[in-house]
């Protein structure tokens, strides 16, 4: 059967598009929050041998907050959550200010979790700092450095021994 002339089929549908993930920037942080207790509950275990009688030792490794993780945990993926993101950046109403607060926090905090455990040796430090743009690449020969402005003089220390330290590995 054709459709009739002004054919306004697509009417009929009872919505268009995919709803939000969350109703509130409230729920979306603790979403987030829950996820991030998730992998503190969960370590990954390392199974070794000690001793003389090699007795069984089971040692516990956190695991590095990820974006994919997190997307895998609030059953999305991360293209929509980069393109909610995006959806709302230059917006005025509050509520895309928050989300856009909610999800900064997010990422600031994955960033912060990431950092403080390569800092501290509990993550393999060439891994975490490609990964969050700290590392010098090399493309076509040239050698590119990354600029970081860095207010707070601790965080400009910490940076600073983590270059040298990739710099002797």
């Amino acid at each position: 059967m054709a459709a009739p002339i002004g054919n306004k089929f697509w009417e009929l549908r009872s919505k268009h598009g995919r709803d939000r993930l969350f109703a509130t920037p409230e729920l979306m942080w603790e979403a987030a929050t829950e996820y991030f207790e998730w992998i503190e509950e969960n370590p990954l275990i390392q199974i070794d041998y000690k001793g003389k009688d090699a007795d069984r030792v089971e040692i516990p490794h956190i695991k590095p907050f990820t974006i994919q993780g997190l997307c895998l945990y609030l059953d999305c993926n991360v293209k929509y959550f980069n393109e909610f993101e995006v959806s709302i950046r230059d917006r005025e109403d509050q509520l895309s200010k928050d989300f856009s607060n909610i999800i900064t926090r997010i990422r600031e905090t994955i960033y912060s979790q990431k950092f403080d455990g390569a800092s501290c040796g509990f993550y393999n430090a060439n891994i975490i700092a490609r990964d969050l743009g700290l590392q010098d690449t090399v493309n076509s020969g040239a050698t590119v450095k990354n600029e970081i402005t860095v207010i707070n003089p601790e965080t400009a220390q910490a940076i600073e021994e983590m270059r040298k330290k990739f710099e002797e590995e």
